[in-house]
C-alpha cells in the first residue's frame, strides 16, 4: 500500500516539475567571454506560467529556458528573487499549466516520508525520483549567500541539477525546494520551506519586486570581537559593509556601526534583523538604533527592493 502512495504521488507531480537551463556569460583563463550552459530544475506553481526555482540556479543568466514535461520548450525571463532565501521566480508564455499543491509547514513531522523530484546531473529520460524523509525542521544554514533559516534536512538524494525541484509528500503536496547547498553531504539534503516559496511567489506577483533589503553585510558581535576592534558595545550586530547608494547608506549607516535595536526589538544576530524583515515591504521605513563609538544615535532606513547583480 505505502509503494502505491510513493507511485501515486510522483504520478501526480510530474507535470508540475520541469527543468530550467541557462547559459551565463563567463570568463576564461584568458580573460576570453564564453558561455557556460547550466542546468536544474523548477516547479510550476501557478497555471498562468509562474515556475518557482533557486536563485543561484538562474543567477547571472542572459538566457533562460523552461521545458515542461511534456518536452514542450519556452524562453523565461526573471520576475523576482529572494537572494538570501534562494527562491527565484520565472515567468514563460504558457497557461493552462499544472501547479502543484502545497503542504502546510506547520504540518511537517520529522520522520514524515518525502520524495524528491528533479534533474539531477542533466540526465537524459525524464526527472529522477529519490526517496527518504524528513531528517529533521529548522535548521540554520551558514551560505555564501548569507543565512538561510528553517531548512528542511531531508536524507533523499539531492544533487546537483535538483536545485529548484519540488520535495514532496505521499499528499502529492509540495513540502519545500530542493537546493544542493552542502555538494558534498551523504545522506544530507536540503529544501526550502514551502512558505518562503509561496511568499516570494506573492511579493512578486503583488508587488513586482523581491523582497526588501537594508544594503548591509555584517556579523554577529559578541566580547572577543569587541575586544579586539575596541567597541563599547558587546550585542548587536557589527556592520562590515554598507552598499553606497543602498537605505543603510541614505539613512547614515557606515561600516563599524553597530545595529543595536530594529522596530524596538534588541538585536543579537544577523538572523534576528532577518526576523526583523520578515514581512516588510519596499517603501516602509524601519527604525534603527545605531551605536558608533560611545554614541547611540536612531537611524530611519526606507526600505528599497534587493536589486538584481
Amino acid at each position: 500500500m505505502e509503494e502505491d502512495r510513493i507511485v501515486e504521488a510522483i504520478e501526480e507531480v510530474l507535470p508540475s516539475v520541469v527543468n530550467v537551463s541557462t547559459i551565463v556569460l563567463r570568463r576564461d583563463m584568458l580573460l576570453q567571454v564564453t558561455p557556460v550552459k547550466g542546468i536544474g530544475s523548477g516547479t510550476i506553481i501557478d497555471s498562468d506560467g509562474y515556475v518557482a526555482t533557486n536563485y543561484h540556479v538562474v543567477e547571472g543568466a542572459k538566457r533562460i529556458e523552461v521545458t515542461l514535461h511534456t518536452g514542450e520548450r519556452f524562453n523565461a525571463m526573471l520576475a523576482g528573487f529572494d537572494r538570501a532565501a534562494d527562491v527565484a521566480v520565472l515567468k514563460i508564455d504558457a497557461s493552462g499549466l499544472k501547479p502543484i499543491k502545497m503542504c502546510d509547514y506547520k504540518d511537517l513531522k520529522v520522520g514524515q516520508i518525502v520524495v524528491a523530484v528533479g534533474n539531477p546531473l542533466a540526465l537524459s529520460g525524464g526527472p529522477t525520483v529519490t526517496i527518504g524523509v524528513i531528517s529533521a525542521l529548522n535548521r540554520t544554514l551558514r551560505t555564501p549567500r548569507g543565512v538561510m533559516e528553517r531548512m528542511i534536512q531531508t536524507d533523499a538524494a539531492i544533487n546537483p541539477g535538483n536545485s529548484g525541484g519540488p520535495l514532496v509528500n505521499l499528499r502529492a503536496e509540495m513540502v519545500g525546494m530542493s537546493t544542493a547547498v552542502i555538494s558534498f553531504a551523504q545522506g544530507i539534503g536540503f529544501a526550502i520551506p514551502c512558505d518562503v516559496v509561496k511568499r516570494v511567489f506573492e511579493d512578486v506577483i503583488v508587488y513586482g519586486v523581491s523582497r526588501p533589503w537594508l544594503g548591509i553585510t555584517g556579523i554577529d558581535l559578541n566580547r572577543a570581537i569587541a575586544s579586539y576592534y575596541n567597541l563599547s558595545f558587546i550585542r548587536g550586530v557589527l556592520v562590515l559593509n554598507v552598499f553606497k547608494g543602498g537605505p543603510a547608506y541614505k539613512a547614515g549607516i557606515r561600516p563599524g556601526d553597530v545595529i543595536l535595536n530594529v522596530e524596538g526589538v534588541n538585536i543579537s544576530s544577523t538572523r534576528d534583523i532577518s526576523k526583523a524583515l520578515r514581512g516588510r515591504k519596499v517603501g516602509e521605513t524601519l527604525r534603527l538604533t545605531i551605536g558608533r563609538g560611545s554614541k547611540v544615535f536612531r537611524a530611519n532606513v526606507l526600505l528599497e527592493a534587493q536589486p538584481s547583480p
